[in-house]
């Protein structure tokens, strides 16, 4: 996808997700295991307008929570989104559902392993948005392996994981992390 482009899932149309038989295949992904999605779910690149949006995001203390961490202050969440902006070896979308921005994706090398990352604003939970936007951000994202950090608590961001083709890979040294990962 260049710069700019939009990928969309419409739900009407059961062929959308561009790329499937390649890296949906490898997800092990299909409208069975996404579940029934009502909304007009797209990917597109984070513009200037996003930022403030992804802020309120985590400042909710239920998401902070379900994420088990500690939302932060207006200029450290601004600086490092222009971080990520400008960083090329991070892969950074924005999620749309229904025409509003309903949270992000991320994707960036850290412990000599790819990560991913994506955050859902509370309004837009339940949905089966999350999963059907990790789907569209695994077409696009072709590095394997990937690995994703969940807090133990969080079974709904475990769900959407394990529909995607991630399988456990092991807790961290408290306990509090699960690990998972998307191998070819």
């Amino acid at each position: 996808m260049a710069d700019g482009e939009t990928m969309r899932r419409n739900p009407q149309k059961q062929d959308a997700i561009p790329g499937r038989s390649r890296a949906t295949d490898a997800a092990d992904v299909t409208d069975a295991t996404i579940g029934a999605v009502t909304d007009d779910i797209a990917l597109r690149p984070v513009t200037d307008t996003d930022v403030p949006l992804f802020f309120e995001h985590q400042r909710d203390p239920r998401a902070a929570g379900m994420a088990a961490t500690t939302p932060a202050g207006r200029r450290e969440f601004a600086e490092l989104w222009t971080r990520i902006r400008t960083d090329p070896t991070i892969l950074a979308r924005t999620i749309v559902a229904d025409g509003a921005v309903a949270g992000a994706l991320t994707s960036w090398d850290q412990w000599q392993q790819r990560q991913l990352g994506y955050w859902l604003g509370r309004e837009h939970w339940g949905r089966g948005i999350a999963t059907t936007a990790l789907a569209l951000f695994l077409c696009e994202m072709t590095i394997r392996p990937v690995h994703a950090y969940v807090a133990a608590h969080n079974i709904a961001s475990q769900r959407v994981l394990h529909k995607c083709g991630f399988h456990p890979d092991g807790l961290d040294g408290e306990g509090t992390l699960l690990g998972y990962v998307l191998e070819l």
